[in-house]
């Protein structure tokens, strides 16, 4: 493995005094849930306290990572990718989205996207390649998505399908419009034959009991921390695929897409929705 630097900027440069400790921040908090050591003692209490109301949060985060997996091994295997763009990357941890593509396609070239200056600190443990292929890093919002497809443009080639990664991000830009906007403009620079893989938060589960306490702890949260979460309908989520072919088995639960042959039993539901669409 190597270091791709010829076209990323010093991920370390000037940017630690810009890491605020005093109030918890998603990518961290994400972080401590998957058992990782880059958050502070501000996200692990808050995550604590999102955890003791609503325990189930440890398995979204287990089974949204679980589908990250999946997803690429499927897109760089059985549907040819060779082009990942994954925005809202968060902390490194195992299995990233370039790691996944490049073991089954060397060549495979990813450009990840965060806006977290912890994320930053670390890039240089996401800004590894095979020697075949390419990884970068682009610091932006997901709110500035022609900043994001113009850093992109010069990993990425646009004349060829790209898998647009969005996973546990789009809940954390509360007007569902502006979302849509987005998430529209991405797919619109993308050619035939792209995909969007996308996860997101809800609470439109049929009723089950535990989604009142999943409420009330996104509602704590959201008193405390820089992004609020906006759980969606399953319909407003499907509405991100407009335009797209849905893959089976469509718009699941998390552990549902797909779930390895070794799985015993029926997956279970979590309080997250994921799927893939191609772009005809």
């Amino acid at each position: 493995m190597r270091t791709v630097s010829d076209n990323s900027a010093d991920p370390e440069r000037g940017r630690s005094s810009e890491i605020d400790t005093t109030v918890p921040q998603s990518a961290r908090v994400w972080n401590y849930f998957l058992g990782g050591k880059d958050n502070f003692a501000v996200d692990r209490e808050v995550g604590d306290q999102y955890r003791k109301t609503f325990p189930g949060i440890i398995d979204i985060a287990r089974t949204d990572r679980a589908f990250l997996g999946r997803a690429v091994r499927h897109l760089a295997g059985e549907a040819g990718v060779r082009q990942f763009l994954d925005i809202g990357t968060g902390l490194p941890t195992m299995d990233n989205t370039h790691e996944v593509a490049q073991r089954v396609a060397p060549e495979a070239k990813i450009v990840y996207v965060d806006n977290d200056p912890l994320v930053l600190v670390h890039a240089r443990a996401l800004l590894t390649s095979t020697p075949q292929g390419a990884c970068k890093y682009i610091e932006a919002d997901l709110r500035e998505p022609d900043k994001i497809l113009e850093g992109a443009a010069e990993t990425l080639d646009f004349g060829k399908p790209v898998a647009v990664m969005l996973l546990a991000i789009l809940q954390f830009i509360p007007d569902f419009d502006r979302s849509y906007e987005i998430v529209m403009r991405l797919l619109a620079a993308m050619p035939s034959g792209s995909y969007l893989a996308l996860t997101h938060a809800t609470l439109d589960l049929g009723g089950q009991p535990d989604m009142d306490a999943n409420a009330e702890a996104q509602r704590t949260w959201n008193e405390r921390a820089a992004e609020t979460i906006t759980p969606r309908s399953r319909d407003q989520i499907l509405r991100y695929f407009d335009g797209l072919e849905l893959l089976e088995p469509g718009l699941v639960s998390l552990p549902q897409w797909r779930p390895e042959a070794v799985q015993r039993g029926e997956p279970g539901v979590v309080a997250g929705f994921c799927g893939v669409g191609r772009k005809p």
